[in-house]
């Protein structure tokens, strides 16, 4: 899962090694409510206008490599060079996304990333799905306030077509979310769920797993 140590190696060193600028994001990757009004939001605005810009970038892009090298840019580290990315992509932040080796995303897929994304290796992502960390308050008074949780997909899964991952939810080993599902809660390994919200389908047995 992400970590606060990720400040340290995809930001700035005016950022990184300031405890003002820098308390903000790890308030986001915490948990902890972060208020429009923080005096450090700035720092969550200039990234989020970076990445729009990149973003635009890597939408405009013409080849798998240059989406990479594009994706590279807005998530400030390097990536495998067998992951597969068919734009249009689209992330609000990028830095907190981490992505493993041999990974596919279809197109037209949304992260929003401020809570931390981690993909782990051999994960395929079908088009239109939506990753979302990020969560508002109950409360009227606080509803603009952002509230984050974590979403991890482990090795080997499949999020199928249009599928929604919302905050705090962990994708298991070789599961698969059936297309169009909303997944509210953890998804065991080697389970398949589907629905809205999602829930379990059949297990995935030994006899039905791809031999390798």
């Amino acid at each position: 899962m992400i970590s606060s140590s990720i400040i340290a190696e995809r930001f700035d060193e005016d950022i990184a090694t300031d405890d003002a600028k820098s308390s903000i994001l790890n308030k986001l990757l915490s948990g902890e409510e972060v208020r429009l009004d923080d005096p450090n939001y700035d720092v969550v605005r200039d990234v989020v206008d970076r990445t729009i810009k990149l973003s635009a970038e890597l939408n405009r892009s013409t080849d798998t490599d240059q989406v990479r090298a594009k994706l590279e840019e807005i998530l400030h580290t390097k990536l495998d060079e067998n992951l597969r990315v068919m734009p249009p992509f689209y992330t609000n932040f990028g830095r907190f996304t981490t992505i493993g080796k041999n990974v596919f995303i279809n197109h037209a897929c949304s992260f929003l990333d401020m809570g931390g994304i981690t993909i782990e290796d051999n994960v395929l992502i079908g088009p239109k799905v939506n990753i979302v960390t990020e969560n508002h308050p109950e409360d009227p008074a606080k509803r603009s306030s952002l509230v984050t949780k974590p979403v991890l997909i482990k090795n080997n899964a499949w999020i199928g077509a249009g599928a929604n991952i919302l905050p705090g939810v962990t994708v298991g080993k070789n599961a698969i979310v059936a297309a169009g599902a909303v997944v509210t809660k953890d998804v065991p390994d080697n389970t398949v769920v589907g629905g809205v919200p999602a829930k379990f389908i059949k297990s995935i047995t030994e006899e039905t797993k791809t031999i390798k």
